[in-house]
């Protein structure tokens, strides 16, 4: 495993929405606010995060956008009330990136790195090898590693996925797992 005791704020924290920080619903999307809840203990750990690391991102795949099932306007007002929550809890999220593209070699869906490369483009300072990409499934993992990324499996929807992996540096059991890792660290 990557040494966590060097993350400082000179790192990124790239992080997954669906399966990170909310319940995913199974081979559906979240659609609307109603549908969206918080893991337990996510929000504790935002501001766990914002004092290791310099900038966060989101990065999140949004077919149901791509189609038709919820309009930007639905994914913008789940994304206001979920940052409203955050920073309510001493938290932040600097900019949230999703990619509502169908075709799974989209430049900009997960596993690709279109989505790192805006985020580099919106914030010149980030340096992919001191990032940090945290999912839960490995085509966010392969995100990290195409962007040059550590990675972080979280095992909350897909707990059958192996450790040790080529394309996971470290894993924990959720969110509040890694922050408490962090801590110690």
């Amino acid at each position: 495993m990557f040494d966590l005791n060097k993350i400082d704020k000179t790192w990124t924290l790239f992080i997954d929405r669906d399966g990170v920080f909310n319940h995913e619903k199974k081979e559906d999307y979240i659609l609307n606010w109603g549908e969206f809840s918080f893991y337990e203990g996510v929000l504790d750990t935002v501001e766990i995060l914002n004092k290791r690391f310099g900038t966060i991102v989101m990065v999140t795949n949004q077919k149901g956008v791509g189609k038709g099932l919820m309009t930007v306007d639905d994914l913008n007002h789940i994304h206001q009330n979920m940052m409203e929550a955050i920073v309510s809890h001493k938290g932040r999220i600097d900019k949230i990136y999703y990619a509502p593209d169908l075709a799974s070699d989209a430049p900009n869906r997960k596993p690709n790195a279109g989505m790192a490369l805006q985020a580099k483009n919106d914030f010149p300072h980030i340096n992919f090898s001191k990032s940090i990409m945290v999912g839960n499934k490995l085509s966010d993992m392969g995100f990290g590693r195409n962007a040059g990324a550590y990675t972080v499996f979280l095992a909350t929807t897909n707990p059958e996925t192996l450790f040790p992996h080529p394309d996971i540096d470290a894993r924990f059991a959720n969110l509040p797992a890694f922050a408490a890792a962090l801590i110690k660290a």
